[in-house]
Parts: C-alpha cells; structure tokens; sequence
C-alpha cells in the first residue's frame, strides 16, 4: 500500500506543478508547443516515454510517435505548423535562436505522412532555417507549405507554396519552385524525375495530417473533460491511470473529498476541445480500454 501511495502523491504533485504551465501562454518560452492532439501520441524524450500532452513545450532531441487513427498539430516558436499523421514518428533536433532572430529546427521523420506550412500561428514574416528530412530525402525550407511523407515503399515530398531545395544521397540537389511539384525516391533505389501531382490528390494527403472535428482532440486550452472512472482506493485509481496512459492517452488523476473525511480518486482526460469532441473521445476509450460508464462535462 506504501508503494501505491507514493506513487499516487508523486502523480498528484505533478499534476499540481503541470496545470499551471499548460494554461499559461508558453509560445514565448517554448521552441515547440503541442497545440492539438488526436490520440494515442507518446513523446519520447531521454529514455522515458509518455503520453502527449496539448499545451506540452517539447524540446530538442524529442521523438514524437503517434498511434492508428492519430494526428498532432506542433507550434513551432516562430509561428510556423508542424503537423503529423497516424502510425507516424518524428524527431525535433536543433530546436533554438540564432542571432536571436532566425529560427532553427532540424525535423527528422522517420516514418509516416507530415507537413509543415508557414503563416498558420503569426502571419508576420520571420526569418526561420528549418530543414525536413524524411527518410532519405532532405528538404531545406524557406518560408513555405510543404507534404511529405515515408513508407516501406518510398520517400515524397511535395511542395505546396513558396520553395525548397531537395536532396537525396544518389541524386544532385534540385529546387522546387513551382507549386504540386513532388519528388519521390523509391527504398533502395535513385530518387525519380521531379513529377506534378494533381490537386484531389494534394486533398487526399492533406487530410491524413489533419486535426478534425469528429475524431475526439484536445487542444491547448479546451475546457471539457471525460472521466474514465472514479475509485474509492487509489490502487485502482493508479492501475487505470498507468493502463491508459500506456495506451498513449493523457490521463490525469483527481482526488476528490467525499462526506465524511474518505475520497475518490477520479481519473480523467482534460482540454477536450468542445462537447462533441469530448462525447467521441468518451467512446473510444470505452472500446479501447474496457471501461463502464464514462462521464463528459465542462471543466470547471
């Protein structure tokens, strides 16, 4: 029961110290900030792995992965989007100031569908280095919208505003300016000739790193919750938190005083994005990890 209890207090003082931050402003402080997430998400970062959080600063050397039907939205501390689809994991290296004025980022995806597009959080101009490697090809930016994404069959980028520079170890570097321009490179083999996509395709991709209605999200600042459960023991409270958190869902635990000096250990998903959101995200969690009745209401 010691174990169970210590367990619990450090959950809880985390808990204590976490909210503050997340409803703080953090985009002056943070090179990368979690504005959405569809989950399952996990962060991974120095060995440890944890579910994604809306409103978490990440830092350099942080691994992103998301889980099947996923999708998170990053702001990056210029302004610019960082966007990534399902079964999808993505390193952020090299994340800070230069000169306190340009911003620098290397994105590195290691697999999975992503994009990055300029002018989403700040529609002033900023001077940012931010180069994109996914999988065997790189992508240097410079103010602008591109797609890209890898898979066991090949590697693409396509640009979709503004203009990069592609390059890919058996083939010369190459500028893309004109907008629908993609390269691919098959696995293990030189990259193809620049090709044009056509724009029902651009849709196609473009929904699989979107954050949409109807999935269940939460985003930085939303005010519904779900509840999962309630307890009597924290034991049960804590075995609930650790499964679902495992499972790639940010779940939090909320003591509660009940008549008479006994309470309840409620544990709950908070910054849902609105009513509805919060009602689908009740459903999967009762499918995904088993669970009785579920709770949906406003934060207070």
């Amino acid at each position: 029961m010691k174990k169970f209890l210590t367990r619990f207090l450090l959950v809880a003082s985390l808990l204590t110290i976490a909210l503050p931050l997340n409803a703080a402003p953090q985009t002056n402080r943070a090179y990368a900030l979690v504005e959405s997430v569809q989950m399952p998400a996990w962060v991974e970062r120095k060995g440890a792995r944890q579910p994604l959080e809306a409103g978490e600063a990440l830092q350099s050397n942080d691994r992103v992965v998301t889980g099947a039907d996923a999708k998170v939205l990053i702001r990056l501390a210029e302004g610019s989007a960082v966007k990534l689809g399902e079964s999808a994991e993505l390193e952020l290296n090299a994340l800070g100031w230069r000169d306190s004025s340009v911003f620098t980022a290397a994105l590195d995806v290691v697999k999975g569908a992503f994009r990055f597009t300029t002018g989403i959080f700040s529609k002033r101009r900023q001077q940012r280095e931010v180069n994109v490697r996914i999988a065997t090809i790189t992508a240097g930016i410079r103010g602008t919208d591109l797609w890209g994404s890898s898979d066991s069959e090949r590697d693409l980028v396509c640009l979709l505003e503004g203009r990069i520079t592609v390059s890919h170890a058996q083939d010369k570097a190459h500028e893309l300016s004109e907008a629908l321009s993609f390269y691919t490179a098959p696995k293990g083999k030189a990259p193809n000739p620049i090709g044009k996509v056509d724009p029902e395709q651009i849709k196609r991709w473009a929904a699989q790193t979107e954050v949409s209605s109807g999935n269940g999200y939460t985003r930085r600042g939303g005010r519904w919750m779900v509840e999962l459960a309630a307890y009597d023991n924290e034991k049960d409270a804590l075995d609930l938190y650790d499964r679902a958190r495992a499972a790639g869902y940010a779940v939090q635990i909320k003591p509660r005083r009940t008549k008479g000096e006994s309470q309840r250990y409620a544990v709950r998903i908070a910054q849902v994005a609105s009513r509805t959101e919060a009602a689908v995200l009740a459903e999967k969690l009762r499918q995904r990890l088993e669970l009785g009745a579920t709770v949906v209401s406003r934060q207070p």
